[in-house]
């Protein structure tokens, strides 16, 4: 049995079904140029039957990102992946997504546990044995690349799950998915199922791939993750961040660190660069909106801080007393390069390619300008500020509204006041006054009177990116559209309601909630003005 496990990521797919996590067609594109430098072994890409724009989506991935440069080692170039219902007009679209890849895959499903057959599929078991067999048969008939995965695996009795396992072995599947859809199960359990499944399903032999997809409802994902691959599985299918459906899915950072970490105890190997996972991390967090809590294993805030004052005699006696990583093996530099007012273009070039951004004259050009604005309202630019910076210039939409100038008036003596000064599409500016229950309120107020696009604000976060009085704050925000499309299926109509998030950061709060308010309704106005909203099917559970 290899000894590398091929890490699979659905961030693009499973991860951006998580509610307000939705990205554009051009975020999920440079997420898969992303991963793709970070070494993920598949990118599954989205779900092309969703949507025109999914499959749009999935369609420039597999061409941009799934193709080699001239020259470049053809095992470097990721496999891209497209999700399919177990229907001819799903693997069809699918197929249509993916095959301008150099190594496209269908990855179909259809569910095996009893709940699931009896009250969604409405199939008998022997009627699901048979739409598996038929339909990876036509997956296989289009590409030669095919994951099968029963759906809510967790839940079926593993004697079915054996029979339909090897009837998509025999119809041409080469990676069988073993899904935890809903996180039911216990490490143990997990262990056991996946070990009864290489032992005792039909035709299994060392060309098949066996795979784990784990959700967190029980807070167990990565541990049964783990567990799947010591049982002998040899892919695990991960988010960035462990974005998802519900609880979210197996975090891909805490997989890959685990196996590096612990590797005398798993012996296993991939192909990750992990001093690119706080990088990717961000990238991901500030694209969906979706804020990375301080204390999330490997890259959050506080992974790598110490507080309690026997923790910091220790670090200070030896770094292995409290650390069991090397935060520079996630990208977390803790080089103390002081940047100012005084530093130039090479000193910022050099300390962004330092930490993974890699900019062009252009986009260095913009970065410098915004370092420097910084810098004469901070003394020293510490590696989390410019992060904030990059994320706030290049992570974004493009400009529909730009905010041009703000005014606040607050305060115990009187109505809290903001006048807010917009750039439109059309070059004009716009001046609003709006009064508001707190500085943030009235500078939203007027906004919403500029703009004129009706949503709903539906979370405001915001933290400090750096401890002292002239730190630069960070805010992200998600507000969600009034109205939506509506779509039917056989039974009922279902409205679909769509949800964006928005990332801003300055020395001044206020400002930078602004920012991340104008970002999100930038998202929005240019999903409804190009006619990206998913007109996505019912689909009830789906596979995670």
């Amino acid at each position: 049995m290899t000894n590398y496990v091929k890490i699979f990521d659905t961030t693009l797919r499973d991860g951006e079904q998580s509610p307000g996590a939705t990205m554009t067609s051009a975020e999920k594109l440079e997420v898969a140029h992303n991963l793709a430098r970070l070494g993920v072994d598949v990118i599954e890409a989205g779900f092309p039957a969703a949507s025109l724009d999914d499959l749009e989506a999935v369609r420039r991935i597999a061409l941009e990102v799934g193709n080699p440069p001239a020259g470049s080692p053809d095992a470097k170039v990721p496999v891209i992946a497209g999700l399919a219902r177990a229907n001819k007009s799903d693997i069809d679209k699918a197929w249509e997504a993916v095959q301008g890849a150099k190594h496209p895959r269908i990855h179909t499903f259809l569910a095996t546990s009893p709940i699931h057959m009896k009250h969604k599929l409405k199939m008998d078991p022997e009627e699901v044995i048979q739409r598996v067999s038929e339909m990876v048969a036509y997956a296989k008939s289009l590409c030669a690349d095919v994951e099968f995965s029963p759906e809510d695996a967790g839940r079926s009795d593993p004697e079915f799950l054996y029979v339909v396992l090897g009837e998509a072995i025999k119809s041409g599947a080469t990676t069988l998915n073993i899904p935890d859809t809903v996180g039911y199960t216990t490490p143990d359990e997990f262990y056991a199922l996946i070990k009864g499944i290489i032992e005792n399903t039909p035709g299994m032999h060392e060309g098949i791939t066996v795979s784990v997809h784990c959700h967190d409802d029980l807070g167990m994902a990565t541990a049964n993750t783990l567990a799947g691959i010591r049982a002998g599985a040899r892919q695990a299918e991960v988010t960035i961040n462990g974005i998802g459906e519900r609880a979210g899915n197996t975090s891909l950072e805490e997989v890959v660190m685990a196996l590096k970490t612990r590797h005398p105890i798993f012996g296993l190997e991939t192909g990750i660069e992990t001093q690119q996972l706080s990088r990717i991390s961000k990238l991901v967090s500030n694209y969906t909106g979706m804020t990375v809590q301080p204390n999330k294993a490997i890259v959050g805030a506080n992974a790598f801080a110490h507080e309690a004052g026997i923790h910091q005699d220790g670090m200070l006696k030896h770094q292995g007393t409290y650390e069991i990583m090397r935060p520079e093996d996630v990208g977390v530099n803790q080089t103390k390069l002081v940047l100012g007012k005084h530093s130039g273009r090479h000193a910022l070039r050099t300390r962004l390619a330092e930490m993974g951004h890699s900019l062009d004259e252009v986009e260095l050009d913009k970065a410098f300008s915004r370092f420097k604005d910084l810098a004469d309202r901070k003394k020293v630019i510490t590696d989390l500020d410019l992060e904030a910076v990059i994320a706030d210039e290049f992570y974004k939409p493009r400009d529909v509204f730009l905010l041009n100038g703000l005014q606040v008036s607050c305060g115990t003596m009187g109505m809290p006041t903001a006048t807010v000064r917009l750039r439109g599409p059309d070059g004009v500016i716009h001046t609003q006054a709006a009064i508001g229950t707190g500085p943030v309120d009235a500078t939203y107020k007027a906004i919403d009177q500029i703009v004129n696009v009706p949503c709903t604000l539906l979370e405001f976060n915001i933290h400090a990116i750096t401890e002292g009085i002239d730190a630069l704050g960070e805010v992200t925000v998600r507000i969600q559209s009034e109205g939506g499309s509506t779509t039917m299926d056989a039974q009922r109509e279902v409205e679909y309601i769509r949800v964006y998030g928005g990332h801003g950061a300055d020395t001044d709060i206020i400002v930078a909630s602004a920012k991340a308010y104008i970002n999100a309704l930038n998202k929005l106005i240019i999903a409804q003005t190009e006619g990206t909203e998913k007109m996505k099917n019912d689909f009830g559970v789906m596979l995670g």
